[in-house]
């Protein structure tokens, strides 16, 4: 079974030419940063939008 790996958080020390990398792809996200406050974000993907969506029973839905 694969875990996840939770990213190292990069605060004020990351060295200056950071923005210059390529980003590397994050394993997990948190619902909570993609969501914050809100119930719902808009995704765009392959030029069709999707909404993901937090019940009031805390359940996530996507609707296309």
């Amino acid at each position: 079974m694969n875990e996840l790996t939770q990213p190292e958080a990069s605060g004020p020390s990351e060295p200056a030419d950071a923005a210059n990398r390529p980003a590397m792809p994050r394993e997990a996200w948190r619902s909570e940063e993609l969501l914050g406050e809100r119930t719902e974000v808009l995704i765009l993907h392959n030029g069709a939008v999707y909404r993901l969506r937090r019940t009031r029973q805390g359940k996530l839905i996507l609707y296309k």
